[in-house]
């Protein structure tokens, strides 16, 4: 009994002192010029994960007296797969989960945002802000998470593609395809609703349907 009371008093104790049981791994963006400016994404071990998204505000016609206008939000949830959740949290650890510095010390690097990844979990926790860093951990978290963020925003002009500007998506579709193969859009499974749409829509172009279709297939989902 004294062994249970003793866990659960560790367990309150680490709720207590913001120590969660899941670990969770988060990437932060804030670009300033990007159609999304900020966002962030948030993934926990078990592959359940959240996207908030700050889109760029709209412009206030010149001359027009008006208060500027507020920048949409965007909140969601999305699921990685589970290779890509064990990657992300093998290359955490790998980068002491981020208890590190991870800007890097070279000059006149090209400025591609504000960065951020964070680390907390029963086992630690870490941050780590940066511009460019030369941990590769860092560096391959990096480009995954910008992949993943990337396909979501795809995955947003398809729908308003498929509702506004049908004949658009055919150059959006081999678009994704290309940066599906270049490794710059990933985790199709995050969009699979509008695919799913797409593929099933009779009044779209049949290569854009099929296009659609193949790539769920390819991600191991169907088309239903």
């Amino acid at each position: 009994m004294r062994v249970w009371v003793g866990f659960f008093l560790l367990l309150g104790l680490r709720v207590a002192c913001g120590q969660s049981s899941t670990a969770k791994v988060s990437y932060s963006q804030d670009r300033p010029g990007l159609e999304t400016p900020k966002y962030k994404i948030t993934v926990a071990e078990n592959g359940q994960a959240s996207y908030h998204a700050e889109l760029a505000a709209p412009k206030v016609a010149a001359g027009d007296d008006l208060p500027p206008m507020p920048s949409p939000v965007i909140d969601r949830s999305i699921t990685f797969t589970d290779a890509t959740t064990a990657k992300i949290f093998e290359l955490a650890r790998g980068a002491d989960r981020f208890a590190i510095v991870c800007e890097s010390k070279v000059k006149n690097i090209a400025k591609t945002g504000d960065k951020v990844l964070s680390y907390s979990g029963p086992d630690g926790q870490g941050e780590c802000a940066y511009n460019f860093s030369e941990v590769k951990q860092v560096a391959a978290l990096t480009d995954l998470f910008q992949a993943a963020a990337t396909t979501i925003e795809i995955g947003r002009r398809l729908d308003f593609k498929r509702r506004f500007d049908r004949l658009g998506l055919d150059a959006e579709m081999i678009s994704l395809g290309s940066m599906l193969e270049g490794h710059q859009a990933c985790e199709v499974g995050m969009i699979a609703p509008s695919l799913r749409a797409i593929a099933n829509d009779t009044e779209l172009m049949q290569r854009v349907r099929l296009r659609a279709a193949k790539m769920l297939e390819e991600a191991g989902l169907t088309a239903q």
